[in-house]
């Protein structure tokens, strides 16, 4: 199936919905953004790779800011970096943070493998992480498992946003450091659907 640009899932949304599926409604369905200082600081380190044209590291050919699409998936987005050696697309997605497992990177990092797989129509077996706080890269394998979770996100991120109402706040450790906490008010929400819930117990509501 090939899918109109209106239809098209930004990559970024695989990421935000496997971080948190609210955060994802927030921003893809009711167009909602605000920044933090984690959010300025993922700005200004991406409009650091904003460069026109590529350039040869070491050897290697190095592209920046490279559009990409998947027709068949629907997807449309950016990599930050796409590097060639020996001619194989290797994509490396920039992180503010420290060098850590994140499942959302790697969804993320995932999608565009394959985006650049069917553009390209060669086979991408991996690509990096790169963590500005660190400076440190981790590879990422893209095994049959990521791809099938990719597959998995793509139709549940289409399935959300096909909805009008947002899914529930998570009211966890992910939160504080979430740009968007003033508008999705987790813990009051959480603490609101609690009063709720012990209220019809109670059959009070």
């Amino acid at each position: 199936m090939e899918w109109d640009d209106d239809d098209r899932i930004p990559i970024s949304a695989l990421q935000h919905f496997v971080y948190c599926p609210r955060q994802c409604a927030l921003i893809h369905l009711e167009q909602a953004w605000e920044e933090n200082a984690f959010t300025l600081r993922g700005r200004r380190a991406h409009q650091g790779l904003d460069i026109p044209d590529g350039l040869i590291r070491e050897g290697v050919r190095v592209e920046y800011a490279v559009p990409l699409w998947s027709d068949t998936l629907g997807l449309s987005g950016r990599a930050d970096v796409v590097e060639f050696p020996d001619g194989v697309p290797y994509p490396v997605e920039h992180k503010v943070g420290s060098r850590r497992a994140s499942r959302a990177d790697e969804v993320q990092l995932c999608a565009q493998a394959l985006c650049l797989e069917e553009m390209l129509g060669v086979a991408v077996p991996r690509g990096a992480l790169f963590y500005r706080a660190s400076r440190r890269r981790r590879e990422v394998q893209f095994t049959p498992e990521l791809r099938q979770r990719v597959y998995e996100v793509i139709e549940a991120v289409r399935t959300l946003l096909s909805q009008t109402s947002l899914p529930p706040p998570v009211a966890d450790e992910r939160c504080p450091d979430c740009s968007l906490i003033e508008i999705c008010q987790p813990y009051a929400q959480a603490a609101l659907g609690e009063l709720v819930a012990s209220l019809r117990e109670e059959g009070l509501s």
